[in-house]
């Protein structure tokens, strides 16, 4: 019998940790965080008209690949870029990521470190460029490349602190992105351990699951969370996503508007009650 009352126990607790986990999950899929590359896609162009450059470009490091992959390119002389890849340790793009220092040339051709070929590969050479890594709370994840100011022979400090701004925002962006993988990593893997306990131990019954299996649970959990939710949580999620676009001040006031109502949610019913009739 104690036996019995542990198991229903432990089933209580790995059953809520997995609504916990979906909970999150399924916010940051309705939230469209894996739209990361589109945000590195508005850095890149806002980063082109800023400077008033040729072009600019993000390549993310691919720990599968150990390679710098170009992501998004921006600029009239940028496209070319994008799906390219280098070592982590060639070029002024290696550099920058291996260093997490950045980097402003007047002259690319000068420097030792310039990878002359590679740049014809993008049908562009550049003559002057700043770098700047994007950094999160792991290390370095990539480089944002600005090349070439139509106004001007080169960049300057101040180009490097501005061009850090939105290395910090692509950062933000990735950071996010990685979140929402590993939530849907780490429920994948506790979904596995569950359904496909250790059969020389002889604990549970489920025997190993297959993939289908795990995709199938997690279909099921995520359908039940919609089921269970009378109060709009999943349709109040998605009028936020809708909202990103917004300008300051109308996300000011989103945001001002949703903590009055958390903090009303959180209060005990009696104390809403007695408010309403006064």
């Amino acid at each position: 019998m104690a036996d019995a009352a542990r198991r229903r126990r432990f089933d209580d607790r790995t059953r809520a940790a997995l609504e916990a986990v979906a909970v999150r999950a399924e916010t940051a899929r309705r939230l469209e965080l894996g739209s990361g590359e589109a945000v590195l896609r508005s850095v890149v162009e806002a980063a082109v008209a800023l400077f008033d450059a040729e072009a600019a470009s993000i390549a993310l490091y691919d720990p599968t690949e150990d390679r710098l992959v170009f992501r998004v390119a921006a600029g009239e002389q940028g496209q070319g870029v994008v799906g390219l890849s280098i070592a982590p340790d060639q070029g002024l793009v290696g550099y920058v990521y291996q260093t997490s220092q950045a980097l402003a040339l007047s002259d690319v051709t000068r420097d030792p470190r310039f990878g002359r070929s590679f740049a014809e590969q993008t049908n562009y050479v550049p003559r002057s460029i700043v770098a700047v890594p994007l950094v999160d709370d792991r290390g370095a994840v990539g480089v944002l490349e600005v090349l070439d100011k139509r106004s001007e022979e080169a960049f300057s400090l101040r180009d490097i602190e501005l061009a850090s701004v939105f290395a910090r925002q692509a950062a933000v962006a990735i950071r996010a992105s990685r979140v929402e993988r590993e939530s849907a990593a780490l429920l994948d893997g506790v979904l596995h351990l569950v359904l496909a306990p250790d059969a020389a131990s002889g604990a549970g019954t489920a025997g190993t699951a297959d993939a289908s299996v795990v995709a199938d649970a997690l279909e099921r959990m995520t359908a039940a969370l919609a089921r269970d939710d009378p109060d709009r949580l999943w349709a109040l999620v998605e009028q936020i996503a809708r909202v990103r676009a917004a300008d300051p001040g109308q996300l000011a006031l989103v945001t001002d508007l949703i903590a009055v109502l958390a903090d009303h949610a959180a209060r005990p019913a009696g104390r809403r009650l007695a408010g309403r009739s006064r």
